[in-house]
């Protein structure tokens, strides 16, 4: 990102983002669960929490870029739906840091699996020539939402295992 880009290359991405942002919400819109177990924001940070936890608090907050009291609320129903769990820091006895419990990392799995279905509902109308289109730029996509990277502060306080696979094995395998 370091080198200039022409007035033509700014108008192109320009035009590529807008097109994009279109396309990302209107598909997130018609794949979003009909009954869902979870808001976005609790599907979004117990997400992270599977990912990159145990966190504290205040890593969790910068990670979903909320406030301190809106993350509190957060993890408050999420803990007492049951999905994650509180346990003491060992350095100091007035943190704690949260972890999803068995059946937060089930929630999670459940809610990507439900829109993976109803992704491959919307993607059943597609062409042979548009889905290979689309899965030769999931490597683009993916990389420019940083699919697989935490925050660099949050990465270091979990203990970076940002590298941590988003989606189960099953569920990446595309063959078939």
């Amino acid at each position: 990102m370091g080198q200039q880009l022409s007035a033509a290359d700014e108008d192109d991405r320009s035009a590529v983002a807008t097109r994009l942002a279109v396309a990302i919400g209107r598909i997130n819109r018609r794949i979003r669960p009909s009954n869902p177990e979870l808001s976005y924001g609790q599907l979004s940070a117990l997400s992270s929490i599977v990912r990159l936890g145990p966190l504290r608090p205040g890593d969790l907050a910068r990670l979903e870029s909320v406030s301190a009291p809106s993350v509190t609320r957060l993890i408050a129903n999420l803990e007492a739906k049951g999905f994650v769990e509180r346990t003491p820091d060992p350095v100091d006895g007035r943190a704690f840091y949260i972890s999803a419990s068995e059946a937060g990392a089930d929630a999670v799995l459940r809610a990507r699996q439900e829109r993976a279905a109803l992704l491959r509902e919307l993607l059943a109308d597609c062409s042979q020539d548009d889905l290979d289109r689309l899965t030769a730029a999931l490597p683009a996509l993916e990389n420019a939402g940083h699919v697989d990277e935490a925050p660099a502060d949050v990465a270091a306080a979990a203990g970076d295992r940002s590298s941590a696979p988003l989606v189960p094995a099953a569920e990446t395998n595309h063959a078939g």
